[in-house]
């Protein structure tokens, strides 16, 4: 079905305050969207959004998109504090969502925009795009279905990255607005653990926070991990703002994916060994050890967020896997911060 031609259909921007916005625009735009205008209230980042695109329109104001006849997607890279209220308004003036991760920075907004999504049956999708626009992800979950390394028993996430802390706008150290690292950052790792181990919903089993190296910014954590499961399966994230400058990329991201008849790992932006660019999986199993070029590899994301547009259907990813992970990550973030949970929340020791 995503591959069938889809007619062209109307998206609007909503807050581009991360730099993710041009993957979102880049992914729409490739599933046959048109972007029919921008909103952004700062004039510095318009000005850098309109010379990338100079064909799309600002507009003055948010509810001109909100309410346009033409317009069937808001898409957001607002400050992450601002993206639930982004997408419930959207939602409600009856339009689809896909917003940068992560989609909420609370339990009382994830709540909120699940609610809102179940009144209004909306699609609201949240991009993961360590997993949704990072090719070598994908072709390991080719692999994985293919039954290249066996049964799924565990997965270990990395997410290193660089902070340039000097030119980090007041926000980026707030947790209210950035909901704290694990939220944040391991979202990400979340979504593909829930992913690889064919789980909507998991536990978190333990997390830490920590901020060591940078005093200057005490609310501000720049290391976390957590340790989870889901069924039978689990898994080990573990996220930091420690790349040096002198990395030729911004963080050495990897995946690893124990199954019960090999393994595979992903070196996603940086091979160590001198090979070019990123997108490097390696594959261990009863075959041999094999190394994979995923450059080539395609991106299914965008076409099926199309087709579930029009065909009211989630088969680019299930609704409640996107709230799954962001409710992973948000339990975590809370009992590392020794936080109270809501009742509602699954955690280790709770049944």
């Amino acid at each position: 079905m995503a591959d069938r031609v889809l007619p062209p259909f109307g998206f609007g921007v909503l807050g581009i305050n991360h730099d993710h916005v041009h993957d979102l625009m880049r992914c729409m735009v490739e599933a046959g969207g048109i972007c029919r205008g921008f909103y952004a209230a700062e004039a510095d980042l318009a000005a850098t959004f309109a010379a990338v695109h100079p064909e799309v329109p600002r507009v003055g104001e948010a509810r001109q998109l909100l309410e346009a006849e033409d317009v069937a997607l808001i898409v957001s890279a607002a400050i992450p504090g601002d993206r639930a209220a982004i997408a419930i308004a959207a939602m409600r003036h009856g339009k689809d969502v896909l917003v940068d991760k992560p989609g909420v920075v609370s339990f009382d907004e994830l709540q909120a925009v699940r609610q809102v999504q179940a009144e209004t049956g909306r699609r609201h999708a949240i991009f993961f795009s360590e997993h949704l626009a990072q090719r070598a992800t994908v072709r390991a979950a080719e692999l994985v279905a293919a039954g290249a390394i066996g049964k799924v028993v565990n997965l270990v996430g990395l997410g290193p990255h660089r902070i340039r802390a000097a030119g980090r706008p007041d926000w980026f150290f707030r947790p209210e607005r950035n909901g704290g690292i694990l939220v944040d950052i391991a979202s990400h790792q979340a979504e593909q653990f829930l992913f690889f181990a064919d789980a909507v919903e998991g536990e978190v089993l333990s997390a830490t926070v920590g901020n060591h190296a940078l005093p200057s910014h005490p609310g501000f954590h720049d290391f976390g991990d957590m340790h989870l499961r889901a069924g039978a399966v689990t898994g080990y994230a573990r996220v930091d703002w420690y790349t040096p400058d002198a990395m030729p990329v911004w963080g050495d991201g990897r995946l690893t994916i124990l199954g019960t008849e090999g393994s595979i790992e992903l070196r996603k932006y940086f091979d160590p060994a001198g090979r070019p660019g990123g997108d490097h999986l390696f594959l261990l199993n009863r075959e041999g050890v094999r190394h994979i070029d995923c450059r080539q590899a395609s991106l299914p994301f965008g076409p099926l967020f199309a087709a579930d547009m029009r065909d009211r259907t989630e088969r680019a990813m299930p609704q409640a896997r996107s709230f799954g992970a962001m409710e992973l990550a948000l339990t975590a973030q809370a009992l590392a911060e020794g936080q109270s949970l809501p009742p509602w929340v699954k955690a280790a020791g709770r049944r």
